[in-house]
């Protein structure tokens, strides 16, 4: 939570390694030099601006003379970071909990609306401590993507004001935001507007101060006035900063020709999946080159995003083109973290939610670095800012400390180090040669052939009934390197070199044998991703793409064709496979997935378990197990009642079904497949425990139940553990979308566990999974940084299991472990930041 100091004057700061000078000081980024900079200095701020930057002594005259208002922050050489901007948020429009009463984002009584103001929605009791408690300080609030023109964005800090009001959070305001006779002599200041009468205006505005200026009164008449248009003519006078959303080279042809046609600069594109297939386009807007703001990996969830790339920010940069990063979440440095793993330089990795975000804003002159003179607005981390799970110790708005109490955990030395990673420069080049649509398929083991892999430092396997075990680990830096031997697909031999014979091997030689130096990597179980409909759609947006939305009895008639309400429709049966998404998941080491059918309402269907890397579904190992569970949802639709959701439930639950819903609502009553129920409130999840409870008195027998989503699952950790119910986190991190999930427990640094670890500490049985398939991808930089929150509490192995094994028990597989695919990475294992993955075995 944010302190209770609403202003920055009455105090000062001293930011420091420790008490004496001749400390090392913190590492400060700057921001300058292009982002190169990194100084080892000591940061003085008072009145919410930074006084000093230098080898600063507390006794000295300048920190001495402010007295008792001096308080010292002892840094102890972290790093330091100006405060994050972000280009691109509805933080405040779109409120969290999503609510009827408070979205505010768009507006559909026309197509141009420039006179509409972000501002004038602004909540000011929106999710800010979130966002603050991610290093960020600063953003501009967009009108949403509703209209061709939405209106105007507004700038805004997001520390608590005393004032407590949206116009008291402004940084520089236009200085006509309320004036209908703004006074021409104060400094410019930028508007900001979210993408033509208004070119008359302009030019009726200009002829009128033309004969006012050569003193041609006669038939002069009043000053054109022209409200309505008046924020479109300020584009045309290049006071405005224009914020385009869009998406392909069609659109961005056009709007580049629109610019030069009425002659006004851009100053981001945003989303832009295809801006980094056409740079030397974008260079060609009217005045300077445009920025592109971009997600890391959020892409193909409609048609116009099917071609992004995770390697756009790289090349555009080598373009020349400014990259910013966006995300619509309190993680933005993951975003930058992301863009760095693929090949966006660190300097402008950092810069794109720092010092570049800033000076696009047009705020360049006072945010976004740290400098003498410059708002106080800085990120005191616990690592490196580029390292995954990076967290604030401690975050500056205006001089003003807006963590009570930070909780962070210990983190190894070289987090502090700028992370290692992978070189994806060969497949940055496919990305424009495929022109977004490169080959994805990933190399396979044959099976015929006998595959050595040498310079292997660990090798995880996964036992029937302990779950993974290590079985191979060079101990340290100094120890020797192991071997895994793998014959006809399977390993027969992981050690010391010794021990698999690798001298026999190496004499042996021959086309049956090749070997592959892992340079240090791992073998592992591949992961398992749940909670999207990955494998029953391509693109989100486009129905022709995917499988669909199955009926709900609760809601709806289902027809009697198919079995009324007696159907249970398999998601086996809407497989589609060769989808980008999934092809990605497979290559990033997500080896398998688990989908439900695709329901809006309370009936899920029977799930399936399917391998990502397939091609169809008639291909060997394609479909793992054609039904694994059974799923619904109870959860907050407009209809039916919470109440009666759990009526129905206890109904199937006590036999009261035929067909095919009777079948397997039986299975689930015998324990012999899961009852998988998505829920996030924890009194939803509360009345489900008691309703288990309910069930077994009477037929004596335990009951199979898994909680997918589970917002607010932690709430009841002890109590889920004492009932044998099993628990997935989807999203892995909690976020108050709804207000069945208000009460998350976010994390560090707000707070000392993670939903993940507060269940895992009572032994609840937990996984985590995605909501969108784009997500899957994603799921080892989830794990891993679940591990790195744990602070050692989490070993590697359950950090594995947590994407892997608990969520196959969890959702009712039952497969041999010989049977799993293995992921083979170099340079480190599936969970390192600097791994690169390399075959399937």
């Amino acid at each position: 939570m944010p302190t209770k100091s609403h202003n920055g004057v009455e105090r000062c700061e001293l930011v420091l390694d420790n008490q004496k000078t001749s400390s090392v000081d913190v590492l400060i980024w700057t921001g300058k030099k292009n982002g190169t900079e990194v100084i080892e200095r000591d940061i003085l701020m008072d009145k919410g601006i930074i006084k000093s930057i230098g080898h600063l002594d507390v006794a000295s005259g300048l920190v001495a003379s402010y007295g008792s208002r001096l308080v010292v922050v002892d840094a102890e050489g972290a790093w330091v970071t100006p405060g994050i901007v972000d280009v691109h948020s509805h933080l405040g429009d779109y409120s969290s909990p999503a609510m009827q009463g408070a979205t505010d984002a768009n507006s559909f009584q026309g197509t141009i609306e420039p006179w509409l103001r972000s501002l004038d929605a602004l909540n000011t009791h929106d999710t800010y401590p979130l966002s603050i408690a991610g290093g960020v300080t600063t953003s501009l609030i967009l009108p949403g993507s509703g209209n061709a023109i939405g209106g105007q964005g507004f700038v805004i800090k997001l520390r608590e004001t005393a004032e407590r009001s949206p116009s008291s959070m402004l940084l520089e305001p236009p200085y006509h935001i309320n004036a209908s006779f703004p006074n021409p002599n104060l400094p410019r200041r930028w508007r900001h507007m979210k993408y033509t009468s208004a070119k008359k205006a302009k030019e009726a505005q200009d002829n009128f101060c033309s004969q006012a200026l050569s003193d041609e009164w006669k038939d002069l008449g009043e000053y054109p006035d022209a409200l309505q248009w008046e924020a479109l003519v300020d584009v045309l006078r290049g006071r405005v900063k224009v914020n385009i959303h869009c998406y392909e080279a069609v659109d961005l042809d056009a709007l580049v020709r629109l610019s030069n046609e009425f002659k006004f600069p851009i100053a981001a594109f945003h989303h832009a999946s295809e801006a980094y297939l056409v740079p030397d386009l974008i260079k060609k807007a009217h005045g300077e080159t445009p920025a592109v703001a971009l997600f890391a990996t959020n892409s193909r969830y409609k048609r116009e995003a099917y071609r992004s790339s995770e390697f756009a920010p790289r090349i555009l940069a080598q373009n020349g083109i400014t990259v910013l990063m966006k995300v619509d979440s309190r993680h933005l440095i993951y975003e930058a973290q992301q863009a760095f793993y693929y090949g966006l330089p660190y300097n402008l990795a950092l810069a794109s939610v720092t010092s570049n975000a800033a000076e696009v804003l047009g705020m360049g002159h006072r945010i976004g670095y740290v400098k003498e003179g410059y708002d106080a607005d800085l990120v005191i981390w616990d690592s490196h800012p580029l390292a995954l799970g990076a967290t604030p110790k401690q975050v500056f708005i205006d001089g003003v400390p807006q963590l009570e109490r930070a909780y962070v955990t210990s983190k190894p030395d070289n987090f502090q180090r700028l992370p290692r990673v992978p070189n994806f420069g060969k497949e940055a080049e496919q990305a424009v040669a495929y022109e977004g649509l490169p080959p994805l398929e990933l190399k396979k083991m044959p099976i015929e052939k006998t595959t050595v892999f040498v310079n292997v430092k660990n090798v995880m396997q996964r036992h029937p009934s302990s779950g993974i075990q290590t079985v191979f680990k060079a101990e340290d830096d100094e120890s020797p390197l192991g071997v895994v031997v793998v014959e006809k697909g399977r390993i027969t031999c992981s050690g010391d070199q010794d021990s698999c014979g690798l001298q026999a091997l190496q004499k042996r030689g021959g086309s049956d044998v090749e070997f592959v130096d892992l340079e240090g990597g791992s073998v592992a179980p591949g992961l398992v991703s749940f909670g999207s409909p990955l494998g029953l759609e391509h693109i989100n947006e486009e129905p022709s793409t995917n499988d669909g939305v199955i009926f709900d009895p609760l809601t709806e008639k289902v027809p009697a064709l198919l079995g009324g309400d007696t159907a249970l429709i398999m998601a086996s049966d809407g497989l589609e496979f060769e989808s980008r998404d999934a092809l990605l998941a497979y290559r990033f080491g997500v080896t398998s997935a688990i989908t439900a059918p695709k329901s809006s309402g309370f009936y899920g269907g029977l799930g399936v378990h399917f391998s990502t890397g397939a091609a169809h579904r008639m291909e060997s190992g394609a479909v793992i197990q054609d039904v694994t569970a059974v799923h619904v949802s109870v959860r907050h639709f407009e209809k039916p009642s919470i109440s009666t959701q759990i009526a129905t439930l206890r109904r199937l639950l006590h036999g009261k079904a035929d067909g095919m819903v009777g079948h397997y609502f039986e299975k689930v009553r015998s324990g012999h497949i899961p009852l998988v129920i998505e829920a996030h409130s924890a009194d939803i999840i509360a009345t489900l425990i008691i309703l288990k409870k309910e069930i077994e008195a009477e037929s004596r027998i335990p009951l199979k139940i898994t909680i997918t989503g589970a917002a607010e699952a932690h709430l009841l950790a002890n109590e889920l553990a004492e009932a044998g119910i099993g628990v997935i986190l989807v999203p892995s991190r909690s976020f108050p979308y709804v207000w069945e999930d208000r009460r998350i427990l976010p994390g560090p640094p707000l707070t000392n566990q993670s939903s993940i670890m507060a269940l895992h500490a009572a032994n609840v049985v937990v996984g985590i999974g995605c909501q969108e398939i784009w997500d899957a991808r994603n799921l080892p930089f989830d794990v891993a940084w679940a591990a790195i929150e744990a602070g050692g509490r989490l070993s590697r192995e359950d950090a594995i299991a947590i994407g892997s094994w608990n969520i196959e028990r969890l959702l009712g597989v039952d497969r041999d472990a010989d049977s799993i695919e293995l992921v083979a990475t170099r340079g480190g294992d599936l969970l390192d930041f600097h791994s690169k993955n390399t075959v399937r075995i």
